[in-house]
Formats: C-alpha cells, sequence, structure tokens
C-alpha cells in the first residue's frame, strides 16, 4: 500500500508533492501567492495603478448596471429575484479578475504583505487610496454614461424605478446597518479572490467568483464600489430624469427623500467603505496571514551561557 501524504507538509502541498500542474494550490502556498501580488501591486507606478483602478470601477458598474436591468419589474419571488441579480453582478469581478484591473475591495488583501514587512504602511495606504479614488470616477462616469443612454426608461420606466429604489434603500441605512453590511459584504468578496489564487484556468477563476458574488448581492450586503455606480445613478434618475418618465411609473422624486450626495457620502458611503475594509483586510487577509504567513516560534530553547571560570 503506497504512503499517505502528510497534509501538513511545510509548503503547503499534500507530502509536498504536486502530482499533476493541474493540481490546485493548496492554501498555504495561496497565501505566499497573494503575499506576492501585494507586493507587486503596492509597487505599481501611479498612473498604472490609477489607470486599473478607472477599469474596475467600470467594470464592477457593469456588473450593477446588469442586476438592477434583470431585478426590474416582473413577478418573481423576492429570493429568486436576489438570486439572479447576485448571479449576474458576478460579471464585475469576472471581468476584474479575468481582465485584470484594480478593485479596493479585494486590494484590502495587500495587507498580508504588510503584515509580513515585505511593504510599508506608506505603500499600503497608497495603493487604496489611488485605488478607491480611481473607483469612483470609473464607477460615476459609468452611472453617467448609463443615464445618458435613456436606459432608465427601458420597460416603461421599470428600470429607472428600480435604480430608484435601490438608491433610496441603500441610502436609508444607519451608520451601523451599513458598517456590518459592508463587513459582510467584503469578507465574501474577499474570498472569492482568494479562492482565484487556486485557479490554474480561466474557467477555475470564474467558477471561484460566481458563489461568494452571488452570495452577498443576494443577501443584501453592502460593496463600497457597487453604492459608486447604484447611489449616483439614482441621484441622476432623480434629478434629470424627465417628467414622462415620472408619469410612466406614478411617481415623483420627493418619493425618494433619502437620494442625494450627502446621504450617498456620509451616510452609506463611509460605514460601508469602513466596514469593506475590516472584513477583506481584517477577517480574511489578517486570518489567513496569522494562519499561514506569521512569523513561528521553534520551541527550541536557545543553550544557556558558560559561566565564568572563577580565579
Amino acid at each position: 500500500m503506497p504512503d499517505i501524504p502528510d497534509p501538513t507538509s511545510a509548503d503547503g502541498s499534500l507530502g509536498g508533492v504536486h502530482t499533476g500542474w493541474l493540481d490546485a494550490p493548496m492554501p498555504r502556498e495561496m497565501a505566499h501567492r497573494a503575499e506576492t501580488i501585494g507586493v507587486a501591486k503596492a509597487g505599481l507606478s501611479a498612473p498604472s495603478t490609477i489607470a486599473l483602478g478607472v477599469l474596475a470601477g467600470v467594470f464592477v458598474s457593469i456588473g450593477a448596471m446588469l442586476s438592477t436591468v434583470v431585478t426590474a419589474g416582473g413577478d418573481l419571488p423576492f429570493g429568486v429575484s436576489r438570486l439572479l441579480g447576485g448571479l449576474v453582478f458576478s460579471l464585475g469581478l469576472v471581468l476584474v479578475v479575468v481582465g485584470g484591473a484594480e478593485l479596493f475591495t479585494g486590494n484590502n488583501l495587500i495587507v498580508m504583505a504588510f503584515a509580513s514587512r515585505r511593504i510599508t504602511f506608506t505603500a499600503l495606504v497608497r495603493n487604496w487610496v489611488l485605488v478607491y479614488v480611481a473607483n469612483f470616477f470609473g464607477a460615476v462616469f459609468t452611472a453617467l454614461l448609463v443615464f445618458w443612454s435613456g436606459q432608465y426608461r427601458s420597460g416603461t420606466g421599470v428600470v429607472g424605478r428600480r435604480a430608484l429604489d435601490t438608491a433610496q434603500t441603500k441610502s436609508s441605512l444607519g451608520f451601523i446597518e451599513a458598517l456590518v453590511l459592508g463587513i459582510l459584504a467584503n469578507v465574501l468578496v474577499c474570498l472569492a479572490v482568494w479562492l482565484c489564487l487556486a485557479a490554474r484556468t480561466v474557467t477555475d477563476k470564474i467558477v471561484a467568483i460566481v458563489g461568494p458574488i452571488t452570495a452577498f448581492v443576494a443577501a443584501g450586503f453592502e460593496h463600497s464600489i457597487a453604492n459608486m455606480y447604484f447611489l449616483p445613478l439614482g441621484i441622476f434618475v432623480k434629478r434629470w430624469a424627465t417628467p414622462g418618465f415620472w408619469g410612466a411609473v406614478h411617481s415623483q422624486p420627493t418619493d425618494y427623500p433619502s437620494i442625494g450626495w450627502g446621504h450617498f457620502l456620509v451616510s452609506n458611503l463611509l460605514p460601508v467603505t469602513i466596514g469593506n475594509v475590516i472584513g477583506g483586510g481584517g477577517m480574511v487577509g489578517l486570518v489567513y496571514w496569522f494562519i499561514y504567513l506569521r512569523p513561528k516560534r521553534t520551541g527550541v530553547v536557545p543553550p544557556a551561557s558558560p559561566k565564568p571560570e572563577s580565579d
């Protein structure tokens, strides 16, 4: 009978041996990959970081736009509608991971490289700030383009009504509620990114992404970058929609009192962003760093120094 490999080997593989190139990396190897990727991301030039950050804002907004269309109108049960919305929203992170882009919430995992002292705190904050601002511009610009396209009038206004309802719900959250929902959302987003570290093919990455992202959207958790699309779109529709749209949806702007830049930035984006950092950086990144990357004591007691001989 062949020997059974030791699953606790130092390199995280089964007995330290991979039997073929299709074998998925084990979690310890994934942690080292995350650390190395964090170093590379922190070392990107500012122009590249900003450009890739804008792309990520656009990509996530495309997923959010598709989710809005799919869940607009219809008579589907609540849970089924949320499930479908989550499935199509996954497109956003698929584009980010496969297409290549810098997403603030996924980049919370760079904290693993910082905890291992392979990057400085300044480099960590620099990446997060540049990517966050770039994500914001990419998402808001996409929301503006979608509004100008007149898509909100689709389906006799049901798409615009869905955008307004989404923005109103998100803007009405309390600070603590939004923070906790942000924590839960980025735990799942960073777990999706983490699972991608074990992927060998594009198909692997897509499969790894769909489950966690569908879960966070269906559950109603809060993602700061997605909200950079959802809430500005609601603001644009509220302020600039045509009179014909309001007549079609039998509503008016005053029916959405919480939709505005102040509610968006202070009541939603601020607590959700803090929650995303706690969930992704703390509850995923630092947890896996603690398990696989933290310096370990050897348990060996050093020999005592010899006593000097007396005369």
